[in-house]
């Protein structure tokens, strides 16, 4: 690493860097790369900068969204209030970055089923991203298909919906159509539809959301194996089992080379992939 050799360990640069490396790792859900570089990060700023800076807020909220991307929800809720509590306190309320931790908090409580906590956190994060950001902005889709996310777990479905295609409209407009958020909210929409039995008007966007993940990830991202598992999903709750299977195999060979095969995403692709041949075995 540049930094390390020039300014040696102790240097907020060396902790910047650190902290960017290990989230390119979690991006690609490299998790076991990433948290140590985390840690680093962390402990390198609390050392140089002690408590009560922004940027130990800034690194204490990545390792957060790490613990609760791996389903470690514990240690994750403390490190997320931490981080909110330390941002209200040198920031304000009225601040991005406290929307941002104000919202991270809301995702977490959504894991654990938490919907009243989750709802407010999320309603609170969109409220504070529009009036500090504006209506076009990126963050306020985020929130929006947040809320919607959390609306769609409850079976709120008319709630969602809309909820979803404003977060789409808002990111293709923004983000134009070739980027990675617009296949996310591709996604969500499409799976909201495939809740409600409207199978006919999921298909094409799942297609679309695969399609362009191939395009701009590549065919070995985590991201092409969740949309190839989706697309499956969605033939099997049709029946077209023939169709689904392949897309199972696609999905379950991509997760167990870049997850490893014990990961929880890969565990749910085999189970979806062997109930699959079940119910092929019951029918021949």
């Amino acid at each position: 690493m540049v930094w390390r050799r020039l300014l040696l360990d102790e240097h907020p640069h060396v902790a910047t860097s650190l902290n960017n490396l290990a989230l390119l790792y979690h991006s690609q859900r490299r998790y076991a790369e990433a948290e140590p570089l985390y840690q680093q990060a962390l402990e390198l700023w609390r050392r140089l900068l002690l408590d009560e800076h922004p940027d130990v807020a800034t690194s204490l909220n990545n390792l957060a969204e790490l613990y609760r991307s791996q389903g470690r929800y514990t240690e994750a809720e403390a490190l997320n209030q931490q981080a909110l509590e330390l941002r209200r306190r040198l920031l304000l309320d009225e601040h991005p970055d406290v929307a941002q931790s104000v919202s991270n908090l809301g995702e977490l409580y959504h894991s654990q089923g938490r919907y009243t906590e989750a709802e407010a956190l999320n309603q609170q994060a969109l409220e504070l991203r529009r009036r500090l950001l504006l209506e076009e902005h990126p963050y306020v889709a985020l929130s929006l298909n947040n809320l919607a996310e959390l609306y769609r777990s409850q079976g709120r479905y008319t709630e969602a919906e809309p909820l979803y295609q404003q977060a789409l409209e808002l990111r293709r407009r923004l983000l134009l159509d070739e980027h990675p958020d617009v296949a996310f909210s591709l996604n969500n929409l499409a799976g909201l539809y495939r809740s409600q039995g409207r199978y006919t008007e999921a298909e094409p966007l799942y297609q679309q959301a695969l399609e362009l993940r191939r395009r701009l990830l590549l065919d070995e991202h985590p991201d092409v194996a969740f949309s190839l598992n989706n697309l499956a999903g969605l033939y099997r709750s049709q029946g077209r089992y023939t169709e689904a299977e392949p897309l199972y195999k696609q999905a379950l060979e991509i997760r167990e080379q870049r997850l490893g095969v014990n990961h929880p995403h890969t565990v749910t692709v085999r189970e979806n992939l062997a109930n699959l041949r079940t119910q092929l075995a019951s029918e021949q």
